[in-house]
């Protein structure tokens, strides 16, 4: 009896232990599993972010802007610099006719200043001719005197030839008078022309002061909003179109960078275009530049889109 009931006491040991190790085993791949899950939740929780700064409606993406939108923006851009063209050229006008009439009106004050100097020093001329003649008087009549005690005749002959010096004088000191006298009166005739002149220039230059001032008050705010509106075309256009753009604009003596294709031809130098060129920019795929004068070309859909 005692050998039949060691038996199942060394049986029911080793199942208890198998239990122990199937439990351990089924907890192991569970906290497995639990890490391999952690990584794709955050994987999942960062996409959208990407695609919200990668969006086709953010502006700080240029780059992500599609060719029509660009054709779209840089056609506008040319509109607008077209009106702010118009407005500088209406305006830029009067700013170099007050500029020439003020320079004209200081060349004509230096002038002016000049021939009164030169009056100035004439009169003081003819001022010290006069004091010249008196003198010559002077000593004419002082000769005459010592004429009248004179001891011989060397010396009278000596008296003689200094009152003959001092008429000579006196008749190179009056010719003197007489073509000081004639410069200073044509001087002062000179003055007098431009004086007049001058002042009708002031009158010019107070008018065109005037109208420059009404031209700036009626178009500066209309220019400053044109502008805005440039700054505000140019985020949508990334900046080698820009820069490209800018150029065009420069070199272009109208400072049309963007035409439009009319008639079968550039709408900047009338060259014709092939149809196939036509077709491509029709496309929208691409930016097309004529290849007579480089200008940026866009068809009637990108206009009228504008419209």
């Amino acid at each position: 009896m005692a050998k039949t009931s060691s038996k199942p006491i060394a049986t029911s040991e080793p199942s208890k232990l198998k239990k122990k190790t199937s439990v351990k085993i089924k907890s192991e791949p569970r906290k497995t599993a639990k890490k391999s899950k952690e990584p794709e939740e955050v994987i999942v929780t960062k996409a959208p972010k990407i695609s919200e700064k990668r969006g086709p409606h953010d502006v700080d993406e240029k780059p992500e802007f599609t060719i029509e939108q660009k054709l779209i923006a840089l056609y506008n851009l040319q509109q607008i610099d077209s009106q702010i063209d118009k407005i500088r050229i209406i305006r830029g006008e009067l700013p170099l006719e007050v500029q020439d009439l003020e320079d004209e009106i200081a060349g004509l004050e230096t002038r002016v200043d000049n021939y009164i100097q030169d009056t100035v020093g004439l009169e003081k001329s003819i001022l010290e001719k006069k004091n010249a003649i008196k003198e010559s008087n002077a000593l004419i009549k002082r000769y005459e005197e010592q004429q009248m005690n004179v001891r011989n005749n060397r010396e009278y002959d000596s008296l003689s030839k200094e009152i003959e010096f001092q008429n000579l004088e006196i008749q190179l000191s009056e010719k003197r008078i007489k073509e000081f006298q004639a410069s200073l009166e044509v001087k002062k005739q000179e003055i007098e022309r431009l004086q007049a002149i001058l002042k009708e220039r002031h009158d010019d230059l107070e008018i065109k002061k005037n109208e420059l001032d009404d031209i700036i008050a009626e178009t500066e705010k209309e220019e400053n909003d044109l502008i805005r509106n440039s700054e505000e075309n140019q985020k949508f256009i990334e900046e080698r179109l820009l820069t490209a753009y800018s150029r065009i604009r420069r070199n272009a003596r109208n400072g049309l960078a963007v035409v439009q294709i009319e008639r079968d031809a550039c709408g900047g130098c009338f060259n014709k275009i092939p149809p196939q060129h036509q077709l491509d920019i029709r496309m929208h795929k691409k930016i097309i530049v004529c290849e007579y004068c480089g200008r940026i070309l866009v068809d009637e859909g990108i206009v009228n889109h504008i419209k």
